[in-house]
């Protein structure tokens, strides 16, 4: 199959639609949860630890050689407050997306139980059911 036909039926089935609705949605939720974590979470915690800004907690190696205004050598450092920052918004996104897909799943299979009148059963899996019926009886 060449890759234009490929692509073609890529595209019609409709996973390209979705894809990019999925990645319109993270880009915004991942600015949400990057608010959250660096204007709701960090000050108080910078606060408590009495630094003003989470993001410059760093341990310096090597301090910086100054001439005046020049740098002559910079600062090394390791800045582990923009880590733990990175790794507060990494929890908080994995931990929805978890929840997210666990409230689909417990739908999902609220939905495919046959037992279940709660929520109608989709048509598809009725059909399932009388096709599955039908081959018992016929047993």
């Amino acid at each position: 199959m060449g890759l234009y036909k490929e692509f073609k039926t890529f595209a019609v089935k409709g996973n390209m639609f979705d894809m990019a609705i999925g990645i319109v949605i993270g880009a915004a939720f991942s600015k949400v949860v990057d608010s959250l974590v660096k204007d709701i979470i960090t000050p108080p915690l910078g606060y408590l630890i009495k630094q003003v800004d989470f993001h410059e907690l760093k341990f310096v190696l090597v301090e910086a050689v100054m001439n005046g205004d020049q740098v002559v050598q910079q600062e090394v450092a390791i800045r582990y407050g923009k880590f733990l920052t990175t790794f507060m918004d990494f929890g908080i996104i994995a931990i929805s997306i978890f929840m997210v897909i666990k409230a689909i799943n417990a739908i999902k299979d609220k939905a495919e139980d046959i037992n279940n009148m709660e929520i109608p059963t989709p048509k598809n899996i009725e059909i399932l059911s009388d096709i599955r019926e039908a081959l018992k009886k016929k047993s």
